[in-house]
């Protein structure tokens, strides 16, 4: 039951994720004249769609691998190089997302990380590298002792959660941001709430409510890998060991 739950919550997740990235496209496709890669506001267009496939989507994705039931049985190293790789997957996707904003605004004299929304931004993708970076050197190298990873466990677990968190609240931040520097004319401002606006909030919407489905399954703890040695109704096969 609990097995069917998870796989429920993950074809939620699948869909809800899909929509985040469809809708941000969608908006910079309709409404913002679609992409380019020239140093114009078309430019900028790559910038929110990058950042939610990237860390908001596939970052969240990533952080569940470890609630898989397949695995919680065998060895543990094919799940770590996963988790690594869709992790850095995500990260690549949110430079090149960085490279397109700092672009647009070299090309167009704007300051660069004025806002609160660029220091939020910048803060958790800096957050995101050291996190990455830690968990590559202590939990995927072979170094490492079981008294400094069962340490630093907690912290990284911690971090993963409140980056996605940060995620989710520069994303929010952003399309707030570009909806206020969009629509200021006197014919759609945002405050008459265009049909823009409307979709727009929706996008937001649905990134929140991404980000927190993501964070109920990394936190239910029916869901978690339990700890070798540990024999569980839903893991019979555990005495197996990492």
């Amino acid at each position: 039951m609990a097995s069917g739950q998870f796989y429920l919550s993950c074809l939620v997740l699948g869909s809800l994720g899909s929509m985040c990235i469809l809708f941000t496209v969608y908006w910079m496709q309709y409404w913002r004249g679609g992409f380019a890669w020239d140093g114009s506001v078309h430019m900028f267009n790559w910038h929110p769609v990058l950042m939610v496939s990237g860390m908001v989507v596939l970052y969240g994705a990533a952080s569940l691998v470890y609630r898989l039931p397949q695995s919680w049985v065998g060895p543990k190293l094919p799940w770590k190089l996963l988790h690594a790789a869709l992790h850095l997957i995500a990260f690549i996707l949110t430079v090149v997302g960085l490279v397109a904003v700092f672009q647009f605004h070299n090309h167009s004299n704007i300051a660069h990380l004025y806002s609160l929304h660029s220091w939020l931004g910048i803060t958790t993708v800096i957050l995101f590298a050291c996190q990455w970076s830690l968990g590559f050197a202590i939990f995927l190298l072979p170094w490492a002792s079981l008294w400094l990873r069962s340490l630093l466990k907690p912290i990284h677990v911690f971090f993963g959660a409140a980056i996605l968190c940060l995620s989710v609240a520069s994303v929010i931040s952003g399309i707030n941001e570009k909806l206020f520097f969009s629509l200021k004319n006197a014919t759609k401002p945002y405050a008459s709430l265009p049909s823009e606006a409307v979709f727009a909030n929706c996008t937001g919407l649905l990134v929140v409510a991404f980000g927190l489905l993501v964070l109920y399954v990394l936190l239910a703890s029916s869901w978690k890998r339990p700890e070798p040695g540990i024999l569980t109704d839903r893991q019979p096969l555990l005495h197996d060991g990492e």
